[in-house]
Order: C-alpha cells, then sequence, then structure tokens
C-alpha cells in the first residue's frame, strides 16, 4: 500500500492535461498491486492465491513501466519517481517471495 499512496502523492504533480492519460493510468496500475494480494488471499485455494498474486506481479511491471515514461516525459519530481521505483523493486521482490513459497 505504501506504493499506492507514493504513486498517488507523486502523480499530484503531474500536468492536469494527464489527468485522463498517465496520471490515471500510472494510479489504476498501483492500486491494482495491494488489491489483487488482498483478493487472492481471501480465494480458497493456494492456486487462486498465486493466480493473483501473478496479475499483482505484473502490476508492480506496469508501474515501473509507466514510471519510466513519467521520467522520460520530465513529469512530477525525479527524487519522488526514484523513491516509487525503488518501492516497486520491494515490492516485486515480496510478492516472488511469495510466489515462491506457495507450490502447486
Amino acid at each position: 500500500m505504501q506504493l499506492t499512496v507514493a504513486i498517488y502523492r507523486m502523480t499530484k504533480e503531474f500536468p492536469d492535461e494527464e489527468q485522463y492519460g498517465l496520471t490515471s493510468q500510472i494510479r489504476r496500475s498501483a492500486v491494482s498491486v495491494p488489491s489483487n494480494i488482498a483478493e487472492g488471499q481471501g480465494r480458497l485455494t493456494p492456486g487462486e492465491f498465486r493466480q493473483f498474486l501473478g496479475i499483482a506481479r505484473g502490476s508492480t511491471f506496469e508501474v515501473q513501466t509507466q514510471l519510466e515514461i513519467a521520467r522520460a516525459l520530465e513529469f512530477g519530481d525525479p527524487k519522488s519517481i526514484d523513491a516509487a521505483e525503488g518501492l516497486s523493486h520491494e515490492v516485486g521482490k515480496m510478492i516472488f517471495g511469495l510466489l515462491d513459497s506457495i507450490k502447486n
């Protein structure tokens, strides 16, 4: 959830015309990460949990890609982008660890 909060704070500085573009997209991707982890945890089988963790992991890659786009377009504070990118990598590692611990 810290990643999502960081993304929301960072995107407040994006240009107003990006409200329905990159701002919206990166926020949806960031919200998707903890949402899919939570939904997967609420499922009945380890296989379902793995499936939702896989979706969450994919969303972290989306966030990382969108952060690179924001950086290239010079949207937002570079330090905030770096911090969010660091969080996204940390979250990705945690998800990978969870996936590894849940064997089919």
